[in-house]
């Protein structure tokens, strides 16, 4: 048997878990050259986790500080909402609560647009509501008058079964789903108080935006969207682990296609003014509040008031 060598101790030294980084990370190579140690082995033994095995933990690092910075209103929203955690969400715990970013991100909304416009007894249309988290959030903090969801057959039949599953069922039977094959029968006839679009309308076909806002001017008062102001194209990001032809399809579709750096500020900044012009549905429409959105960089919204029709 191979008899194993202990360290020699030092008064200062080392401890083995440090040996084996300085063996292995910080060696005399690694620390000769400045150039991208920041980002590599080096500075991930020293001030960073490596983001790239480490995704979680930085999600979780993200969520927990925006968590704890919410007002006691948007709190008193969260709280409200009740079963966030069907699905099993990546989740903190801040003050007692359990906290998700999807959720965090549609306290958000809500406080936005209850800021600008009231929200009891509206009648609400959404554009593309993903799985129903910002339904979800309404409906458990506001009386509202009725929600459609309109939706593509997939997505609608899983926000069918999770709001049916979280919501009571008075709630839910306030919701109408309607498939994009179905709009011009059962949307276009109607009347909205609010139309809402979170982060789907820069995935659309341009012409379909169009056709979208065409709707929204002309059955809606209000309009909430939600969306990126730009692209963007740094590899580092994700690495387009899903290939380039997803990356294509991404860089094509939507209003607004100019590739930006969306961790430069000022550069986001500059692309606000084409976002507010880009989904004005239409001439009678006046942008009524607009702020960059929490959590991502380069996302905005904005909330559109419609003049009503001279008769």
């Amino acid at each position: 048997m191979t008899e194993q060598v202990q360290p020699v101790h030092r008064r200062y030294g080392p401890s083995a878990q440090w040996l084996h980084i300085n063996e292995a990370h910080i060696t005399e190579e690694a620390v000769a050259d400045l150039a991208g140690f920041k980002s590599n082995g080096v500075n991930f033994k020293l001030a960073l986790w490596n983001p790239q095995p480490n995704g979680v933990r930085y999600l979780k690092a993200l969520t927990f500080a925006l968590g704890m910075q919410l007002s006691p209103a948007n709190r008193e929203r969260l709280r409200r909402t009740r079963n966030r955690e069907v699905g099993d969400p990546y989740s903190v715990r801040c003050n007692g609560e359990p906290v998700c970013l999807d959720y965090l991100q549609a306290v958000h909304e809500v406080e936005f647009m209850a800021a600008n416009l009231p929200l009891d007894g509206a009648r609400i249309v959404e554009i593309g509501a993903g799985y129903g988290r910002t339904c979800h959030t309404l409906l458990s903090n506001h009386e509202v008058a009725g929600y459609t969801i309109v939706d593509l057959p997939n997505t609608l039949a899983l926000s069918h079964r999770y709001l049916r599953t979280v919501l009571e069922p008075e709630q839910f039977a306030k919701i109408r789903f309607v498939s994009i094959d179905e709009v011009d029968e059962q949307v276009r006839g109607a009347r909205f108080d609010l139309c809402v679009n979170v982060d789907s309308f820069a995935e659309m076909d341009p012409d379909t935006v169009r056709d979208y806002l065409a709707l929204i001017d002309a059955t809606c008062a209000h309009f909430y969207v939600n969306n990126p102001v730009g692209k963007y194209l740094d590899k580092m990001l994700d690495g387009h682990s899903q290939g380039t032809g997803v990356v294509e399809l991404a860089l094509n579709s939507g209003l607004l296609r100019d590739v930006i750096d969306i961790h430069d500020s000022e550069a986001v900044l500059e692309k606000v003014p084409a976002f507010v012009s880009a989904y004005r549905p239409g001439e009678r429409w006046q942008c009524v509040a607009r702020e960059r959105a929490v959590s991502w960089s380069y996302y905005w919204q904005a909330l559109y008031r419609a003049d009503p029709v001279p008769r």
